[in-house]
């Protein structure tokens, strides 16, 4: 039973912003108006008394009893006969009831959180530091300049990605909601960003599993004495085959083709079987197996929430760095590693005057953090409530970008070793991009050292565990979005949701192990995640800073952290990361990518699909946007008012009492 705060403690004996615990009571500062909730029960300030302190004339915080509700959405009086208006000094009060009640009321119950902070931790960085890191990264480098590309990306980093990578952090963690319910509390108008970021999280499910079938594929085909693309002896290899690294004297010819580029396009992908994307054959069985196995280990690991999931971070997550310090060292003893690391080294300074090297850099890194997925809003809706989501920020975020960094070096040793062994330029070696420089190059040259069978697999294993933390979060944006929509539906039935969205994602993969399922693959990679979650990320930020308000959301930070951010935070949430995602935005739509892949070049109406892809899920926006203003009671201005202001407050825990923060 909550009872009227009376005690005659001095408010000035609080701290400055704080709150004073006596006889088990909670004593608000009277600057915030806060409202206390037991055993269901909940009290709400109308929405013209938001921000207003429920103050006493004698200083001291004025605390509601709870009011019942008699079902239909009113307020009973204490004999709980006719519906009446209850009011205290300076405070209207009004309850929420019918289904947003019953739906806040299910958010009270005990959130899951993680069983240990570095669970969390783990998670995040595995999250960020996926297959990307160890292919996009180096190539972008070098191709933009070497060492004077780490100039940009640092700038980027600073003043783009790592400030709204700390913002979805503190998001999540205070408001403790996925990615849809979570727009109740900061500016409902925009709840249509949730349910796009859940259609382009899907999108890349139902793709980027497909590259971890194929890194299964080469798993599987490593366990022999002889890796199957070592020679041009199999029975899917061609005339044009040329091993340059047999025993005999070999001379490169421009037609000649590798034994791994042949395995590759040949045996896993199949694409000779295929003429493109208006006919892309029939479905290749051993890659459907190998998906279906992936999903299997997906499923399995995060069925029953962070506590399962959080365990299976420790070795997915860890394992990578192993496998990268075994290959550093390996790469480095390799004859001829040095010409590759000056490669990926030397500075061209010329390319800094280039718009297209700092959109590179601006687009590298926010998609290596990966804000604007529903990941990072997930994760830290399951931390307690005071853990300092700041510190954390920093600490993923720098250990992603000097993973990114140390993967060039394992990378360009073996290029280097490459180019000595062809007695050709590093420039010629490394213009494989994408998959192809993990499947192709350095699966080649991994075959062609002392122990390539050891090598190959802790490489492919690698592959798998970095792709599979970040599956594990990008469905788990997914589940916690949805579940904390829709409680009363899936709260209790999360084993059955996630299974018929593994099931959903499976499907969804069919036309990607299809012969030219890697031609699908590139375009989806281009075109369905890359502008639509700018865009996610730019309204995001928006909302944010200049709807929510920087200075409310501050707040929240301080209340969690006790202490606000810094005018440096501020001006990039404000304004300069804003620009940051509008600056990549505009830069990618105006100069969209002509894509080839291998000997096909895309026809024009694949642009036209890409686009109609990427846009699918950017709809929503809008489309909530109108559908919200037309069920909204009242004028247009009204409507508009009421849509842009938070629905319901966020409870904030103080031992076994729960506040609202307004």
């Amino acid at each position: 039973e909550t009872q009227p705060l009376t005690s005659k403690k001095d408010v000035s004996d609080c701290n400055e912003g704080e709150d004073c615990k006596e006889n088990g009571l909670l004593v608000r500062n009277p600057k915030s108006a806060l409202r206390l909730m037991e055993d269901g029960n909940r009290v709400h300030p109308s929405q013209g008394d938001k921000g207003e302190a429920a103050q006493i004339s004698n200083g001291y915080s004025g605390v509601q009893s709870p009011v019942p509700c008699n079902g239909m959405g009113e307020v009973e009086d204490a004999q709980g006969t006719a519906p009446a208006a209850t009011t205290t000094t300076n405070t209207t009060t009004s309850t929420t009831c019918g289904a947003e009640g019953q739906q806040q009321l299910m958010e009270l119950e005990d959130r899951e959180t993680w069983s240990k902070k570095i669970d969390f931790l783990l998670s995040v960085i595995g999250y960020a530091v996926d297959l990307g890191n160890v292919w996009r990264f180096p190539y972008i480098c070098y191709q933009n300049g070497g060492g004077a590309f780490l100039i940009p990306y640092t700038i980027m980093a600073i003043f783009g990605g790592i400030p709204l990578f700390y913002m979805e952090l503190a998001l999540g963690q205070y408001h403790r909601n996925g990615c849809i319910s979570i727009w109740r509390k900061i500016c409902p108008i925009f709840k249509g960003i949730g349910f796009a970021i859940c259609i382009i999280d899907l999108y890349v499910a139902s793709y980027y599993n497909t590259i971890m079938a194929w890194a299964f594929y080469y798993l599987i085909s490593s366990f022999t004495s002889e890796l199957p693309w070592t020679s041009c002896t199999n029975a899917w290899n061609t005339g044009n085959c040329t091993n340059y690294f047999s025993k005999d004297n070999v001379s490169w010819a421009p037609h000649s083709i590798s034994p791994a580029e042949e395995f590759y396009t040949r045996q896993v992908l199949q694409v000779h079987r295929s003429h493109g994307l208006d006919d892309l054959g029939g479905i290749s069985w051993q890659l459907t197996l190998c998906l279906l196995l992936i999903f299997t280990i997906v499923y399995f690991s995060i069925w029953k929430g962070v506590k399962t999931s959080g365990k299976v971070v420790w070795v997915t997550a860890t394992f990578p760095y192993v496998i990268l310090f075994i290959l550093l060292v390996r790469g480095a003893t390799l004859p001829g590693a040095w010409r590759g690391v000056l490669y990926y080294l030397k500075p061209d300074w010329q390319k800094l005057l280039a718009t297209e090297v700092w959109v590179d850099a601006a687009a590298q890194i926010f998609f290596s953090l990966g804000p604007g997925f529903g990941v990072l809003l997930a994760y830290a809706s399951y931390n307690k409530f005071h853990n300092n989501c700041y510190q954390d920020a920093l600490v993923t975020s720098t250990v992603n970008c000097l993973t990114s960094f140390v993967s060039g070096f394992v990378i360009f040793t073996v290029l280097g070793y490459m180019a000595e062994m062809r007695n050709e330029d590093v420039s010629e070696v490394a213009k494989d991009t994408g998959p192809s420089l993990l499947f192709i190059t350095y699966a080649e040259a991994i075959a062609n050292m002392p122990a390539s069978t050891f090598f190959a697999i802790i490489f492919f294993l690698m592959l798998l565990t970095l792709g599979l933390d970040s599956t594990f979060a990008g469905l788990e944006g997914v589940i916690t979005g949805v579940l904390d929509e829709f409680p009363h539906i899936w709260s209790k039935r999360r084993e059955l949701f996630v299974l018929g969205l593994t099931i959903v994602c499976f499907l969804g993969s069919l036309a990607t192990l299809t012969f030219g399922g890697a031609y699908v693959v590139k375009l989806f990679e281009e075109y369905a995640t890359g502008p639509a979650v700018l865009t996610v990320v730019f309204l995001e930020a928006v909302a944010v800073a200049w709807f929510y308000g920087i200075t409310q959301f501050c707040s929240d930070v301080k209340e969690m952290l006790g202490f606000a951010p810094g005018w440096y935070w501020r001006v990039c949430w404000v304004a300069i990361s804003p620009i940051f995602l509008l600056f990549v935005t505009c830069s990618f739509l105006s100069n969209p990518p002509e894509l080839r892949l291998f000997d096909y070049n895309y026809p024009y109406w694949t642009t036209v699909v890409g686009y109609c892809i990427g846009t699918s899920s950017v709809i929503c926006i809008p489309i909530y946007m109108v559908y919200r203003l037309i069920v909204t009671p009242g004028t247009l201005k009204e409507r508009i008012l009421k849509s842009i202001t938070p629905e319901t407050a966020t409870e904030i825990p103080f031992g076994d009492i729960r506040m609202n923060a307004v």
